[in-house]
């Protein structure tokens, strides 16, 4: 069922609210995920809404530099981020361009994520 959540970093200066159906999270392999620990749960742009002005945040950018992982400069925490843009093969395969955002689920209040059911991504094979 859809639903409203608020969203923030650790010490709360980067806010957000997503409106979603959160029926499971997305675990990456990647050695960036892997070491960050986000789980990730996709969303359209309409459904998300940044309280806190996009230049206040950090940006970090890597590999294809296609990505945009916003942090928050005080605590470090990412809530959220621009999945990068998919390949020339995996266009090929049959991937579409995704524009939304990933929402760092573990930012998100009032969301019991033990049941939620784990999708892996093999981020690592890009």
């Amino acid at each position: 069922m859809r639903q409203s959540y608020k969203g923030s970093c650790h010490c709360g200066k980067v806010r957000f609210v997503v409106t979603a159906d959160i029926d499971h999270v997305r675990v990456c392999d990647c050695s960036l995920c892997q070491k960050r620990g986000a789980l990730n749960f996709r969303i359209d742009e309409a459904d998300f809404q940044l309280e806190t002005p996009l230049e206040a945040l950090s940006l970090y950018q890597w590999g294809s530099l296609t990505a945009k992982d916003y942090f928050c400069p005080t605590c470090g925490i990412l809530p959220f981020r621009r999945p990068g843009h998919p390949t020339a093969s995996e266009l090929a395969g049959g991937m579409e361009i995704f524009n939304g955002w990933a929402i760092n689920v573990r930012c998100l209040d009032d969301l019991n994520i033990s049941n939620l059911p784990q999708k892996l991504i093999y981020g690592s094979k890009l």
